[in-house]
């Protein structure tokens, strides 16, 4: 791939993560979380017309159990009316990465923290492990299975300096019929967490905390605030 073509490419992947976000049900979208609920039409009562209701489900930390709940979405929420971008680092194609991806036998869950558990953890389906050498240094990383595609959380030494202070996420390529795997920082996004406090989500394990600022991919949302 060229120059030329991999920027226009990623100018059109930051259009794209724009238009998600702002969507009518992306992250600055979610305006309320409420669990034990499980009638969207009910969640609405009273609301405006720029507010839709989804369901949701989750398996509790401590007891497993299943918990279900509506989300609230306004398409017309404060966050997007402030919304003004987001900040992200100039395409570097020396962040285009390649590791080793290597399958388990077995089904595999790590323990991952999130962000509003007071400490708990949960265990998150990782079927592989990727083998990653940074600046010298050896890396396992571990991404979790997102129903499909392959999520890497990872923290890095910019996370609180000029990213978002809990770490970020990328998307694995893996190269079919081959142990390759593609890392293309570049692509590293903001969490949903980064848009509305009503998310809860999953922050970088020890494994995957790189001693290099990864100075790559977005680095914060912008607020007109």
């Amino acid at each position: 791939m060229t120059q030329v073509l991999a920027v226009d490419e990623h100018a059109a992947w930051q259009a794209e993560r724009r238009r998600a976000v702002t969507a009518p049900t992306g992250n600055l979208a979610l305006v309320e979380t409420r669990w034990g609920a499980d009638d969207p039409e009910a969640a609405l009562a009273g609301q405006p017309g720029s507010v839709t209701a989804t369901r949701l489900k989750r398996h509790n930390p401590l007891t497993g159990a299943e918990e279900r709940g509506v989300r609230l979405w306004d398409a017309d929420s404060a966050a997007i009316r402030a919304f003004q971008g987001i900040d992200t680092y100039a395409y570097d194609p020396a962040w285009v990465l390649e590791a080793r991806y290597t399958e388990v036998p077995d089904v595999r869950k790590v323990p991952f923290q999130h962000a509003q558990d007071a400490g708990f953890t949960r265990d998150l389906p990782v079927p592989g492990d990727l083998h990653l050498t940074l600046a010298g240094r050896n890396y396992t990383l571990n991404a979790f299975d997102d129903d499909g595609p392959l999520l890497l959380v990872f923290g890095d030494p910019t996370n609180g300096r000029d990213t978002y202070g809990s770490g970020r996420f990328l998307f694995v390529e893996r190269i079919a019929g081959t142990d390759r795997a593609i890392l293309d920082f570049n692509r590293a996004f903001v969490p949903p967490c980064g848009f509305s406090e009503h998310y809860n989500c999953p922050m970088p394990p020890p494994q995957n905390r790189l001693a290099v600022p990864v100075e790559a991919g977005e680095k914060l949302a912008l607020f007109n605030h």
